[in-house]
């Protein structure tokens, strides 16, 4: 008899949520498998996904639910564990992109993973809802596609993307010509980035 209730046990997939789609539709992936994007309402391998919002996505599986936050596994009706907390998974857009939100200085960010960018890019705009005094950074130029631009250097207190901290992160800010906040090396250097198809996990390593 345990042998047949541990064979259940081990028989019940693992549900991780890698992702949400606005408040429409929740990213999951069975038994490390690749992500699907499931509407809020429907039903996929026994999972039905009952709501959605930014960070978090209500399921309903075996008759139980659960709210699952991105980044965190769903494996029995009485097991919830989240993966490594100095690790993140993203799911891409239809474009390609890795988005995901976060958080600087403890307040709420969207963020553009950006492996291309030296270091995070902050709207002027964000920075200002952030409390940052910008205008007391270093400033310089970068070029952009709009042109040349002048940018601010400040380091940021704290940046977090799910379990991930880190405190102490060099950015700049950019008056104009950007919309989104880019995730740049100043922040992705701490990490081993691993991309398998339409997914990227980011693991901190100190």
């Amino acid at each position: 008899m345990l042998f047949l209730a541990s064979a259940s046990a081990a028989a019940t997939p693992e549900i991780a949520l890698i992702g949400v789609i606005g408040n429409k539709a929740a990213v999951l992936a069975l038994d490390g498998g690749n992500p699907k994007a499931v509407k809020v309402g429907q039903t996929w391998s026994g999972i039905k996904v009952l709501s959605v919002d930014k960070t978090h996505a209500t399921v309903e599986v075996e008759g139980h639910q659960r709210v699952l936050q991105i980044g965190q596994h769903y494996r029995n009706a009485n097991t919830v564990v989240s993966s490594s907390s100095a690790s993140v998974t993203l799911a891409a857009d239809p474009r390609g992109h890795f988005f995901s939100e976060g958080s600087i200085n403890g307040q709420p960010m969207r963020f553009l993973v950006d492996t291309g960018a030296t270091m995070i890019a902050l709207p002027a705009s964000d920075a200002t809802r952030l409390g940052i005094d910008y205008h007391k950074g270093l400033q310089g130029q970068t070029r952009t596609a709009g042109g040349v631009v002048t940018v601010y250097k400040v380091t940021l207190d704290s940046v977090r993307l799910g379990g991930i901290e880190v405190s102490g992160v060099d950015a700049v800010v950019i008056e104009q010509g950007l919309d989104i906040a880019l995730l740049g090396m100043s922040f992705l250097n701490r990490l081993d980035l691993r991309q398998e198809g339409r997914t990227m996990t980011l693991i901190k390593r100190f």
